[in-house]
C-alpha cells in the first residue's frame, strides 16, 4: 500500500498511525461521484443559510441516493465529518460577504506635528468598538450550545428510519412554528433593528433557541430566526445575527467531528479528501448568492414561505419513509 502516515499520540502515550491511502488510481473520482458531491456541495450552500434544516436535507437525499456512489468512501465515520466539513466552505462566504462588518481592525491615519513643524502621517492599526460588541453578542449566544453535543450522541442511537422520520417531523413541526410566530409578528413593530442594537440578553436567549437545532431537521438558522423575532428583532437583524453566529457555532461542531472521527481511528483516502474540496468549494460559490438573496429577501417578504415549504416536505419524507 503506498501513501504516508499521520501519527497521533493519544494521551496515554500511545502512538496509533492513520493511513491516508494514495496511489494514482485512488486519486481519481468517478464521474458520479463527482456529480453526487457536487448536489451535496449545493444542498449545503441553499440550505445552510435558508430556514430550511441543511442537515435534514442531507440526510434525506443520504437515505435515497447513497447508494449511487461507486466508491465505498462515502459512509460511516468519514460522511459525518464530510457533512460538517464542507460547512466551513459555507461560512467562509458569510466571512466574504460580510468580511467589513466581522473583522475587529482597520487602518487610521493620524497626524502628529514633528520638532520641525511639519505635520507627520502615519498608518496606525485600530479597533472597531462596534465589531469587538458584535463578537462578544455571537460569543454570548455561544454559550449554550455546549448542550448540543449530549443531544447528538442521544439522535446517533436512533435508527436509519427513525432519525429520517425525526428529521421529517422536526420540517413539519418549525415550518407550523414560523408560520405562527410570523402571523403573531405581522402588523408587530420590532424593537431589535440592527446587530448592534441586539443586547447580551437577547444574544443569550438567541443562543438558548439554537440548542434546539441539534436535533436534524429543526434548522439552526431556522430555529435562530424564530427565538430572534419572539425576542423583538427585525427580519434582517434576525438574519444577519444568525449569520454571524453560524461562523463559532459551526467551526466548533466541524472540529468536534474531525476530532471524533480521529479518535476514533479514522482513516482517510485521496478521493475522500478530493470530495471534501469539491464539496467545500462548490458550498462557498453557492452560499454567496444565497447569503445575499436572503439578506435582500427579508427586507420585503416574511418567512411564511419557508414554513408552507417545510410542512409539505416533512409530510413527504414521513410518507414515502413509511411506504418505501
Amino acid at each position: 500500500m503506498s501513501g504516508f502516515q499521520i501519527v497521533r499520540v493519544l494521551n496515554r502515550g500511545e502512538i496509533i498511525s492513520g493511513v491516508i491511502n494514495g496511489n494514482e488510481k485512488d486519486g481519481i473520482m468517478h464521474i458520479v461521484d463527482v456529480v453526487l458531491i457536487s448536489i451535496i456541495g449545493i444542498i449545503e450552500g441553499v440550505t445552510e443559510w435558508l430556514p430550511i434544516s441543511s442537515t435534514g436535507h442531507m440526510m434525506i437525499f443520504e437515505h435515497f441516493f447513497a447508494g449511487a456512489f461507486t466508491e465505498d468512501f462515502f459512509t460511516g465515520d468519514f460522511k459525518n465529518m464530510f457533512e460538517y466539513l464542507i460547512q466551513l466552505g459555507a461560512i467562509l462566504a458569510v466571512v466574504v460577504v460580510f468580511w467589513k462588518r466581522l473583522f475587529p481592525f482597520t487602518l487610521e491615519k493620524r497626524e502628529k506635528i514633528g520638532e520641525n513643524g511639519q505635520t507627520l502621517t502615519r498608518n496606525v492599526v485600530a479597533g472597531k468598538s462596534e465589531v469587538w460588541q458584535t463578537w462578544l453578542k455571537v460569543l454570548v449566544a455561544c454559550i449554550p450550545a455546549v448542550v448540543a453535543v449530549v443531544a447528538d450522541k442521544l439522535f446517533d442511537n436512533l435508527g436509519e428510519t427513525g432519525k429520517i422520520i425525526v428529521v421529517g417531523a422536526m420540517l413539519a413541526l418549525y415550518g407550523v412554528a414560523f408560520i405562527v410566530v410570523e402571523r403573531l409578528h405581522k402588523n408587530k413593530e420590532p424593537k431589535t433593528n440592527t446587530v448592534g442594537e441586539i443586547t447580551l440578553k437577547q444574544a443569550f436567549f438567541i443562543g438558548c433557541f439554537q440548542v434546539l437545532a441539534a436535533v436534524p431537521g429543526t434548522s439552526r438558522s431556522g430555529v435562530t430566526i424564530i427565538g430572534a423575532l419572539i425576542l423583538g428583532l427585525s427580519r434582517t437583524a434576525a438574519a444577519e445575527f444568525t449569520f454571524f453566529l453560524a461562523i463559532p457555532t459551526m467551526i466548533g461542531a466541524s472540529g468536534y467531528k474531525i476530532l471524533k472521527f480521529i479518535l476514533g481511528g479514522g482513516a482517510i483516502t485521496v478521493p475522500q479528501i478530493s470530495a471534501i474540496a469539491l464539496g467545500m468549494v462548490i458550498a462557498f460559490v453557492v452560499s454567496l448568492f444565497v447569503i445575499r438573496f436572503l439578506t435582500g429577501f427579508v427586507k420585503k417578504h416574511d418567512f411564511e414561505p419557508f414554513g408552507w415549504y417545510r410542512i409539505v416536505l416533512g409530510i413527504l419524507v414521513i410518507v414515502l419513509c413509511l411506504a418505501f
